[in-house]
């Protein structure tokens, strides 16, 4: 259902044709809520058929131009009604904790690799996104739209700091593991 609201939202900011959008995904919305570009367009025809959004008209009739959307008074409506409900956090599922797990009776062979692999890329989503803070917000950039924006940014930058302390801690855990010799024992039966 979250996927309408963000198309929803990236087009309250600016209208937008569904190329413009995918772009804009890929560069913000995209960090914390992916769509492929099928999705997206997708999703326009289903908002404009729902009268939320509606394509604008073009300057210059053209065979094969691009539409431009923007959001219709009952499209703000539906993204303001979204936005003041109560929403449930939903459980973390990730295959690397699912993974470790698997490990404990299985042997940890080839996880350590990929941990430093997964810490590699932490580190790099991590550095980007402070990249984006330092070059968009400013300290003089104190808007409440601003504000909550950088609110969003924040919290990418805290879940990959957590992500890149915990990787740290959990490949000490697997040095410590290998000097002990049970890193990549088997499991007893029983």
């Amino acid at each position: 259902m979250s996927l309408p609201h963000a198309i929803l939202t990236a087009l309250l900011e600016k209208p937008s044709s569904g190329l413009e959008l995918t772009r804009r995904f890929d560069k913000s919305i995209g960090y914390f809520w992916s769509a492929t570009h099928q999705q997206i367009y997708r999703e326009l025809g289903r908002l404009e058929a729902e009268g939320l959004i509606r394509t604008l008209p073009a300057e210059q009739p053209a065979r094969g131009q691009r539409k431009n959307y923007e959001v219709l008074p009952a499209g703000r409506a539906e993204l303001a009604r979204w936005t003041a409900a109560a929403h449930d956090p939903k459980p973390h599922r990730d295959v690397l904790f699912l993974r470790l797990r698997a490990a404990a009776v299985v042997g940890t062979g080839g996880l350590e690799a990929d941990l430093r692999r997964h810490l590699d890329l932490h580190r790099r989503q991590l550095a980007k996104y402070q990249e984006i803070e330092d070059r968009d917000f400013p300290p003089d950039r104190d808007s409440p739209q601003d504000r909550l924006r950088h609110l969003v940014l924040r919290a990418g930058i805290d879940l990959e700091t957590f992500w890149t302390q915990w990787l740290t801690h959990a490949l000490s855990e697997f040095a410590e593991l290998s000097g002990e010799g049970a890193g990549n024992r088997e499991p007893a039966d029983g």
